[in-house]
């Protein structure tokens, strides 16, 4: 939006003696010393947290307000409100006043050389700690950065998401789906493209609530964000642009309240499936798809449309099998999908964990057999026979008629009761190697000995209660090695700490070479 406060409130001239040392991004909070989400006052360059870490930004600017006397404000008072701040992070501008972010500047562009600044300030500061880490990597014979785990020093080159405000559901989901390599190698890989044009070419977009829809790409934020995983040049990064488009796009996950990461997920996949079909940069999406023969042979599965990388990746076919229990009448379907919802079978709904005694244990197994195994409809699901001409009593089964690349389970754990949606916190035993989904096909026999197998790749796993609260958390495995995504945290752990979560969405990546692992 355009601010019309700007004049009055940004007084600062960029000066690296008026900033605080070190990299802007990282810089503390000056009343709680926090260093998540530092902003800076554009009227006189104090640095605070923001108002989903602390609040000490937004009440700076109130406590700078005049208080609503009778008497009358003075010119100084008049000019001098501190209402205009600016993200360390990402460099957007926010007005308090306004509540929403600036895309204008004053008439001698100080906005613009404030952020030009802390942009020099924190290339300077990546600069010099590259040149230090490097000598230090040489000393020690490491390949990568040097973050803290458990204690210890480790090479570890993994980069977290900042939390923007309960969008920890977001993160996890990211970070998953980074750890998937052909579908995130796929996004890597595709050109940048630049959304704006005329006088604001080549110059980066800044992201605000006023925006319209044709301004922004799901699939470009998608892929900045996955370059800037896993590369090492900096511990957290801020995924602001593509949240603003999920804002744009998705009007279910506007706000900062918490919300359900399969919901995410799912609305994630289907956008970027919808994008993936239009053009890209002049050349048809399909195309590019079609030129890597590893996604597009033997694809079938299509969604709303021509296959993307989306359905090549995550696409499956079901067979939706109902038998009329009073004719006997066979009704066959094939529904695509993107992933499987599996209920926790009632019996072990109160087996909270893994080593507790009272009941049976679990496992993935028992809830692909809930899912897979024959079912009596009730009253409420009678299925309208064509043959009877009448809604009668019918059974129903599913197959697996086509299993996709990456397997996708979703663990139903959250149940609507009168009132509330309460949490199913059973522990559901997975393996990290090995699926075997042999079982579960429509037609077995004609698959081979690897192609039904599949290896854990990524888990995402509540902590918490309710649906609307809590805390999501990935474990995800990359090169050999489990990583645990806290947003901003990464740290290293084992196979034992991964095994012992309560997974709600599990990713299984189909096994592409025999080995000799053990079977579910």
């Amino acid at each position: 939006m355009e601010c019309p406060h700007l004049s009055s409130s940004v007084c600062i001239v960029p000066d690296s003696a008026k900033f605080p040392n070190g990299s802007p991004s990282s810089w503390c909070c000056s009343v709680c010393r926090s260093n998540k989400s530092p902003w800076v006052c554009l009227t006189c360059s104090s640095v605070h947290c923001g108002r989903y870490v602390n609040g000490h930004a937004k009440k700076h600017y109130e406590d700078a307000q005049i208080p609503l006397t009778n008497h009358k404000k003075t010119e100084k008072q008049e000019k001098v409100q501190h209402t205009v701040c600016m993200d360390c992070s990402s460099y957007s501008t926010y007005c308090y006043r306004c509540d929403d972010f600036v895309v204008n500047d004053t008439k001698l562009g100080l906005v613009q050389k404030v952020r030009e600044h802390l942009q020099n300030l924190e290339n300077s500061a990546f600069t010099a700690d590259r040149h230090r880490k490097r000598k230090l990597l040489e000393n020690s014979s490491l390949n990568s950065k040097l973050l803290k785990v458990n204690g210890s020093t480790t090479a570890l080159c993994a980069t977290g998401l900042r939390n923007l405000g309960n969008t920890c559901f977001m993160n996890a989901i990211l970070q998953s789906l980074s750890n998937i390599q052909q579908f995130c190698c796929y996004f890597k890989e595709l050109p940048a493209v630049e959304l704006r044009n005329g006088k604001t070419a080549g110059r980066r977009t800044y992201h605000t609530r006023s925006q319209g829809d044709n301004n922004v790409s799901l699939v470009e934020e998608f892929r900045k964000t996955l370059c800037a995983l896993w590369q090492g040049s900096q511990t957290a990064f801020s995924p602001e642009s593509l949240f603003y488009v999920v804002w744009k796009i998705m009007p279910n996950f506007r706000g900062y309240q918490q919300q359900d990461a399969h919901e995410f997920m799912r609305y994630l996949l289907d956008h970027l499936h919808l994008e993936l079909q239009g053009g890209f940069n002049g050349v048809s999406r399909s195309v590019i798809l079609q030129e890597n023969s590893s996604l597009s042979a033997s694809n079938k599965c299509c969604i709303n449309g021509a296959s993307t990388v989306v359905t090549a990746i995550f696409g499956g076919i079901l067979q939706n099998e109902v038998n009329c229990l009073i004719c006997g009448t066979e009704s066959r379907k094939f529904d695509p999908f993107l992933d499987l919802s599996l209920d926790i079978p009632s019996q072990f709904r109160n087996k909270r964990s893994k080593n507790q005694e009272n009941g049976p244990l679990c496992s993935l197994r028992d809830c692909l057999r809930s899912f897979t195994d024959l079912e009596e409809l009730d009253e409420t699901e009678l299925y309208m026979c064509h043959k009877c001409k009448k809604k009668q009593k019918s059974t129903k089964k599913f197959w697996i008629q086509k299993l996709p690349k990456v397997l996708c389970l979703h663990l139903k754990r959250f149940h609507w009761t009168a009132y509330l949606r309460n949490k199913v916190d059973t522990y559901v035993e997975f393996p990290l190697r090995g699926l075997d989904m042999k079982c579960y096909l429509l037609e077995p026999e004609n698959s081979g000995p690897e192609s039904c197998l599949y290896d854990l790749a990524a888990v995402v796993v509540h902590h918490g209660s309710g649906v609307g609260s809590g805390h999501y958390t990935a474990y995800a495995t990359h090169e050999g090695r489990w990583f645990h995504f806290n947003d901003s945290t990464v740290t290293l752990t084992d196979e034992e700490t991964v095994v012992k979560a309560k997974a709600y969405i599990l990713f299984y990546v189909e096994r592409q070479a025999r080995s000799g692992s053990e079977k579910l």
